[in-house]
């Protein structure tokens, strides 16, 4: 059984939090977190890249000059790929990268992705994350006083508008609410700071 410590505001270590083994997946899912990465980036592109075959290049069918007699070399139609402004071959068009995750694999890498950081000892709790102001610099005193300086995952139950305004600015830092929370995200920062009430919501996301 893995145990996460938990951590008051102030940066002391009040306790720990004993995790259920059903909530501890290490010995399949690293296909199904590649799967949700790969995922989540395709799922983000927009997919508006556009390019003009020759065919709808603006242009006469004129050639731009004789076939023979001027030692250049024979040229067709001024829309030619081969030519500066002319059509592209091949080029991208408008497209859609969506790629759909079966469900119970979305909640497999999730879980995947959560032991992983448990097992390397980057997830620590937080008995609340309350913000009394929407301040820069109270959300940075509380990274201090966590050791917490080059960034963190925070997840919460909730997203207040405070807390929302005061860690948007920090570099490194993401502030989700647990219900939201995505393989991509559990894996890309440096540690994982969850509040109690976070864990909650988590654990059931979780749950097999």
């Amino acid at each position: 059984m893995y145990s996460i410590p938990i951590h008051n505001t102030t940066g002391a270590k009040s306790g720990e939090y004993r995790l259920e083994d059903s909530l501890v997946e290490l010995r399949r899912g690293e296909q199904a977190v590649h799967d949700a990465v790969v995922a989540y980036l395709a799922n983000r592109r927009r997919g508006t890249a556009s390019t003009l075959t020759k065919g709808e290049v603006s242009g006469s069918n004129r050639k731009p000059w004789r076939q023979k007699g001027t030692g250049r070399a024979r040229a067709g139609y001024r829309q030619s790929p081969l030519w500066r402004g002319g059509g592209v071959v091949f080029g991208p068009k408008p497209r859609d990268y969506r790629w759909k995750l079966p469900r119970k694999v979305r909640k497999l890498a999730l879980r995947r992705a959560f032991s992983e950081r448990v097992a390397a000892g980057e997830v620590l709790l937080l008995e609340e994350l309350r913000i009394a102001e929407p301040k820069t610099r109270l959300f940075y005193e509380l990274l201090k006083k966590l050791s917490l300086e080059q960034g963190a995952l925070f997840i919460v139950d909730r997203v207040d508008h405070n807390l929302f305004l005061a860690s948007r600015n920090v570099p490194g830092v993401a502030v989700v609410a647990a219900k939201d929370v995505n393989t991509y995200q559990m894996l890309r920062y440096r540690r994982v700071v969850i509040t109690t009430a976070g864990m909650q919501v988590l654990k059931e996301r979780l749950s097999p």
